[in-house]
């Protein structure tokens, strides 16, 4: 009994002494660090971020398909809630023609949005400009500040009566028809979609410049969504930021996609942004350390508390750093501008002018689409851009007019969705005529610094107390038709 006794004894002996001994090597900086390691990429990162599309955890076998058919579901009663939108403003002051020409006594419009548009041949029931045309039309109607902004689309589908969207949100939105106009499109072979693109950007880019000679044109694709705080930010990017620089840049990009925003891409500005977080995180995590021990770490070991904080920031995703600046404007940063995308692309005038010239010159195809060739001008002519972040628009576009379906097949909804519209074709359409706006001269795009050709025609104004435009505000009561 007594060596059994003793044996425990030494068993409980053995057992304290080995805690003791793992005590003193957790109090070691460098096993802190480890441990720190291990807790944060091995356990904590995997646990909260396994479902986070943008995280390097994401678990895309087991949640992407379950993601997927929740946004196209979301997207859809986004899309039933547009078209309700502009069904109510049937009754409502309804759009009397398209404004053509400010009045020359009063200043410019700061800022024309312009939405370009055309019909899908697939997701068609997700009515996607439906959904962009009501946020943009809805935020300009409570945006107190915006009364000088503009509002348009472009419909530049080759057969414009055929997109039903175009026509139902014409209630609200003066909307140009590309191929109605004499002379557009001919010669345009329709093998080539990257190069019809580009003609259908730069036709929209010249038709907002024609008809309302603004400061700044928002050139916007039909599933660019815009978030709630966009016009704060703009205000801000606009009254502030653009104003306080030597020089305009070509283009400023509010979108980027998400799957490119991480900090492993070449990019300069970004990488010190990483090299900034792994010092700030660093320094916070030795402070720390010597709040609870008194002590400051050994200084590698202080360095790989930096490089913790930089594989936290990478592994669970930038993206969602990013989202902390949205609580100002003013933190929103800006950065120089890479090639993709152009879902939401903010011009100044004498940039916009340049660029007609440039895009004009070049020809897109398959590998060289118009956001490349943009990207490309920069430094063939010298140009600067600008990309700012966090993201202003979402891209809501699963089904892209250039290559069909971009999303996981498997990850459709498999209950049958509503139609876009009750069943009308285009010719019994009840839907309003689309506004006449008078054909663009056949003259090249202006040269860079040139006069815009002035278009007679009735300005419009958004009114924060009617959906609608308020024709009786129109500054200039010029006839439309009338002669330059």
């Amino acid at each position: 009994m007594k060596r059994r006794g003793d044996a425990g004894a030494g068993g409980g002996g053995a057992a304290a002494a080995a805690l003791l001994r793992l005590l003193r090597f957790l109090l070691r900086p460098w096993a802190q660090v480890l441990l720190l390691y291990l807790l944060t990429f091995g356990l904590a990162l995997p646990l909260l971020c396994h479902d986070l599309r943008h995280s390097r955890y994401f678990r895309r076998a087991a949640h992407l398909g379950r993601l997927t058919a929740a946004a196209l579901e979301e997207s859809r009663a986004r899309g039933e809630e547009a078209a309700r939108y502009f069904r109510e403003a049937e009754g409502e002051d309804e759009v009397e023609g398209p404004p053509l020409r400010p009045d020359p006594r009063s200043p410019p419009p700061q800022l024309v949005v312009a939405i370009v548009t055309t019909a899908r041949g697939q997701g068609g029931e997700y009515r996607y400009y439906l959904q962009v045309a009501a946020a943009f039309h809805r935020l300009l109607r409570q945006c107190p500040w915006c009364r000088g902004h503009r509002l348009f689309a472009c419909n530049v589908h080759r057969r414009p009566r055929q997109h039903l969207e175009a026509l139902a949100a014409a209630r609200l939105v003066p909307t140009a028809h590309r191929f109605e106009e004499e002379g557009e499109g001919e010669g345009e072979g329709e093998d080539n979609l990257f190069e019809k693109e580009k003609r259908d950007y730069l036709y929209c880019l010249r038709k907002a410049l024609t008809a309302y000679g603004p400061r700044h044109v928002l050139l916007v694709e039909d599933d660019a969504l815009p978030r709630e705080d966009f016009f704060p930010v703009l205000r801000d990017l606009l009254e502030r930021r653009l104003r306080g620089r030597e020089g305009e840049p070509l283009y400023v990009k509010l979108y980027h996609p998400e799957r490119l925003q991480g900090y492993l891409h070449p990019e300069p500005a970004r990488l010190l942004e990483w090299l900034g977080l792994g010092a700030l995180g660093g320094w916070l995590l030795s402070a720390a350390r010597r709040l609870a021990t008194g002590r400051w770490p050994p200084w590698p070991a202080a360095l790989l508390l930096g490089l913790w904080a930089m594989l936290a920031g990478e592994l669970g995703g930038r993206h969602y750093l990013l989202q902390l600046r949205r609580l100002s404007p003013q933190l929103y940063a800006l950065s120089p501008a890479s090639s993709c995308c152009t879902p939401a692309t903010l011009f100044p005038a004498p940039s916009a002018r340049r660029v007609l010239a440039y895009l004009g010159a070049v020809h897109c195809r398959p590998g060289y689409a118009k956001d490349t060739a943009l990207y490309g001008l920069l430094g063939a002519q010298g140009e600067w851009a600008l990309v700012l972040e966090p993201n202003l628009v979402t891209h809501i576009g699963l089904y892209s007019t250039l290559r069909g379906f971009v999303g996981s097949p498997a990850s459709e909804p498999r209950s049958p969705l509503s139609p876009p519209f009750p069943p009308l074709s285009p010719s019994s359409s009840p839907l309003p005529p689309p506004l006449p706006f008078p054909p663009l001269s056949p003259s090249p795009p202006p040269l860079p610094g040139g006069d815009i050709p002035e278009k007679h025609g009735k300005l419009t104004e958004f009114d924060p107390a009617h959906r609608g435009h308020r024709p009786g505000h129109s500054r200039a009561s010029v006839e439309p038709g009338g002669g330059s």
